[in-house]
């Protein structure tokens, strides 16, 4: 199977709502699964939040081996608000004003997010930096494989999203781009 194909399968398996799908052949073996999702305050989907409790390992022993994860309530907020809550609020509120004006470069794959071709080479892009339409901005790594992921717009980078080196989830934003 291409990469192609499969970043195909990905995109038709986010957008048709079904939680899995395995496909094994002799060659190799795929299993896909999308996260949870609830409706959102206009009626469009939203992530929830899932949390398991993680176990260290010296707690595990004597233990059996199918432990179900046992999921962890969030922590309540407070409902304090002070001068300083307000004015960071209205700081964030600002910020994502702004950040509603720039365009994102998503991920077209799942895999590892390289900012550098090779570890002795300059980035792609950094912050600051103009880019055009099919410039390559950073590679994910897929199955041993190095992807060169272009600008899909022209503009100025303006934040990057992501740090080198990390994994990144299928249509995960990477940079934040100022349109030119």
């Amino acid at each position: 199977m291409k990469i192609s194909e499969i970043q195909e399968l990905i995109k038709f398996v986010s957008k048709s709502g079904v939680s899995e799908v395995e496909i094994e052949d002799k060659d190799f073996k795929i299993n896909i699964k999308t996260p949870p999702y609830k409706k959102g305050k206009k009626g469009e989907p939203e992530p929830q939040q899932v949390v398991t409790q993680m176990i260290p390992a010296q707690q595990m022993q004597g233990m059996p081996a199918q432990m179900p994860a046992q999921p962890v309530a969030p922590a309540p907020q407070p409902q304090a608000a002070t001068a300083e809550e307000s004015k960071a609020d209205k700081a964030a509120k600002e910020e994502k004003e702004k950040e509603a004006n720039y365009i994102e470069i998503k991920s077209p794959m799942i895999g590892t997010f390289y900012r550098k071709p090779s570890p002795d080479k300059p980035e792609f892009a950094k912050v600051g930096d103009t880019v055009n339409q099919g410039d390559t901005v950073c590679v994910i790594e897929a199955m041993k494989l190095f992807n060169e992921i272009e600008s899909e717009v022209s503009g100025k980078i303006v934040k990057v999203l992501v740090d080198d080196a990390t994994p990144v989830e299928y249509d995960q934003p990477l940079f934040l781009v100022e349109p030119a």
